[in-house]
Order: C-alpha cells, then sequence, then structure tokens
C-alpha cells in the first residue's frame, strides 16, 4: 500500500490523478475508486500501485479534502483583468456596459448598450454600472479573479 493525493478528477469520465509519497503520479480510472462517494481534489488517499495506475483507493480516515476555493491565491496572480481597470470603466462609460465586455460578460454588455440608446434605458444602466463599480471594488482580489478569469474555448 502506498500513500498519496488526489490531483484532479475529471468530472465528466471519473478518470483522475494520483501524486504518491514516492514523487510519482498515478492515473486511476473510477473502478478504481473502493469506496462510496467519489474522490476529491486534495483527498489524502491509500492505494496499491501498478506501475502508472492507482488501484484499489481508500480515502486515509479522517481525511478531508483540500476545498476548491481555498487555493485562489495562485489563480489571482494569473489573471489577465484587473479590478480597478473594471471599476474605473464601470464609473465613467458603464452605461454603455463597457466594462462587462472588458470582463467576458458579452450579453449583459450588449444589453447595457441597447438600454443606453433611450432616455429609460440609461436611468436603469446608470445605476446597474455604479452597483458593479462598487461591488468590483469590495470584492476581494481572489474572489474577483475566480469569477472573471478567461474561459477556455471549446
Amino acid at each position: 500500500m502506498m500513500r498519496g493525493q488526489i490531483l484532479g478528477v475529471d468530472t465528466r469520465t471519473g478518470d483522475g490523478l494520483v501524486a504518491g509519497d514516492d514523487g510519482r503520479r498515478y492515473t486511476f480510472r473510477p473502478e478504481d475508486w473502493a469506496n462510496r462517494g467519489e474522490p476529491a481534489i486534495g483527498l489524502q488517499v491509500d492505494f496499491e500501485s501498478d506501475e502508472t495506475r492507482a488501484r484499489s483507493i481508500y480515502p486515509v480516515p479522517g481525511a478531508m479534502p483540500v476545498r476548491q476555493d481555498a487555493v485562489p491565491a495562485a489563480r489571482a496572480a494569473s489573471s489577465d483583468r484587473n479590478k480597478l481597470v473594471a471599476a474605473l470603466l464601470a464609473f465613467f462609460i458603464g452605461t454603455l456596459g463597457v466594462h462587462r465586455f472588458y470582463l467576458g460578460r458579452t450579453g449583459s454588455g450588449i444589453l447595457m448598450l441597447v438600454l443606453s440608446l433611450t432616455i429609460i434605458g440609461v436611468l436603469i444602466s446608470g445605476p446597474w454600472a455604479l452597483i458593479d463599480m462598487i461591488r468590483y471594488l469590495v470584492m476581494s482580489d481572489e474572489e474577483f479573479a475566480h469569477r472573471y478569469a478567461r474561459r477556455p474555448r471549446a
């Protein structure tokens, strides 16, 4: 038996990757998971190794998985969107929805742009932009980076 930690699990297929205490990485399939429930990233596990595959995987008693939102510091550093820029865009030209386009929210950006063509629409998109600006400024850097991260293209 070897001990390790689950590095990742594909939610569609159930395939995953375990980092063994020996420094090697082992793949696994759903049938290798020998416990009720599902594997979670960061969970400490015991397993039998078969070359590059982990088999008969059990969670270590009392082990808790690392929460997904507990590791966003690395994500924040890799974000190419800046919350101050988004807040300034929302403040100065927010009724046009430019800040929404900047953050990748194209649908709501188009809606704000169309609304700004009428007086009543400006009365709606103006406060909306102001609220967005305040939200960006009070949101933590980690949450901002997580919420507005670039989505991979399919």
